[in-house]
């Protein structure tokens, strides 16, 4: 019970590699938050069902109000915050960069760039006096280079950069930023890039696995043991750190 009575706020935990950090955090002891645009209710019932306690609060994370309101509940209900992870990620199209739009652009970057932001600025005041632990996630992309993917790619390499910025900005308030970058990932949201099985011209596990060093399919739950590590007084002075999660992959 690594997280025995932390409670932490996880966005974009209604599915996917959110929903596992979730249902894995409270196992581990956690009082979930968490926040999803999408209906959180299947992931609220697998940890309820489990013994574990979270509620659910719909959160647009592009927008500093829902953030500060989602902070502001977590505190209300279970009465302080701990740890944060900023995992809500967007990747509207997969096309060449001369194909990507303005608009298109900028709806990636409002999710994966300014959703930590606000997100940050939400817990911060919560954190400063005792602590706290943020973990961002990025992508290993920013290694690889995955054609049609350069708004993608912009976005989580900026989430890599802000990552080392709060490491300084919030250790004298012992705070730990950190980042885990995951490769391709089996989860709903990974294979709804991915379901023509061209990505953008082979399926991306045909494209990725030979050049693992590990040779297998990533799944949500192969991330989660990374983020309570990070979560817990197992990492107390690991800060500013990005750990790449792709099976070796961007070891090529």
């Amino acid at each position: 019970m690594r997280l025995k009575d932390k409670v932490a706020i996880i966005t974009g935990a209604a599915r996917g590699i959110g929903a596992a950090f979730a249902i894995g955090f409270a196992k581990e002891g956690a009082k979930v938050v968490i926040g999803d645009i999408r209906d959180g209710g299947k992931t609220l019932t697998a940890i309820e069902k489990a013994g574990g306690k979270a509620f659910y609060l719909k959160a647009d994370v592009t927008k500093q109000d829902e953030c500060n309101a989602l902070a502001k509940a977590a505190v209300d209900q279970f009465g302080s915050i701990d740890i944060l992870v900023n995992n809500a990620g967007v990747l509207v199209t997969i096309k060449p960069f001369w194909e990507v739009t303005t608009e298109e652009w900028m709806q990636v970057m409002a999710t994966n760039t300014l959703g930590p932001f606000h997100c940050t600025k939400a817990v911060f005041p919560y954190m400063k006096n005792k602590g706290g632990r943020i973990i961002n996630i990025a992508s290993a992309t920013i290694f690889e280079g995955v054609p049609g993917l350069p708004h993608y790619i912009s976005s989580k390499g900026a989430v890599m950069a802000f990552t080392r910025g709060m490491a300084r900005d919030l250790g004298d308030y012992n705070i730990n930023v950190n980042s885990i970058a995951p490769g391709f990932t089996h989860s709903e949201g990974g294979d709804e890039f991915d379901r023509d099985k061209k990505f953008p011209s082979v399926p991306l596990d045909e494209l990725q696995l030979p050049m693992r060093c590990i040779k297998r399919p990533t799944y949500p739950e192969d991330l989660v043991g990374t983020a309570i590590y990070l979560a817990s007084d197992d990492s107390k002075l690991i800060t500013g750190q990005l750990i790449v999660h792709d099976g070796g992959l961007s070891l090529h």
